[in-house]
């Protein structure tokens, strides 16, 4: 019982170490930024941020297009990376006359394909641990029932 129960703590930590090197691994193969993963409008906000390109834009409702800023520097972001006008961004303008922006969809579905690869990491893994603990029982010849009256 004691060999087993040690033997169950080494599966189980070497299963962690395992399963966070395959994580790891496939996250770095992948290329995937998780900062990307799911988008967070970033509109154009002329007391914290520098213009950098301006673009004429057609608005919904208005004759003549408008100039909106397309490329800017937010001051406020320590990465120094230019932000850009979203293309599935709709400017719109409403009854009180003001333009105001509609962001699309702002989910990228890699996210859901992450989420099931770390599923499927953890289920692998468990499964494996479990596996192992078994066969090892048998080697020692305990049955389950053993194991339950004990515990």
């Amino acid at each position: 019982m004691r060999r087993l129960r040690r033997y169950s703590y080494a599966v189980t930590a070497a299963m962690i170490g395992l399963c966070n090197a395959v994580f790891l691994l496939g996250l770095w193969s992948s290329g995937v930024n998780l900062d990307s993963l799911i988008r967070i409008p970033d509109p154009f906000n002329p007391a914290r941020d520098i213009c950098l390109r301006l673009i004429w834009h057609r608005v919904a409702g208005l004759k003549e297009p408008i100039r909106l800023c397309s490329e800017w520097i937010n001051l406020s972001d320590p990465s120094g990376e230019t932000h850009k006008f979203q293309t599935d961004t709709q400017v719109v303008q409403r009854a009180d006359g003001k333009l105001y922006f509609e962001h699309g969809a702002r989910v990228d579905y890699r996210f859901f394909l992450f989420g099931a690869f770390v599923v499927a990491v953890i289920v692998l893994g468990v499964s494996l641990k479990r596996y192992l603990i078994a066969r090892y029982r048998e080697r020692l010849g305990i049955s389950s029932s053993t194991i339950s009256s004990v515990t």
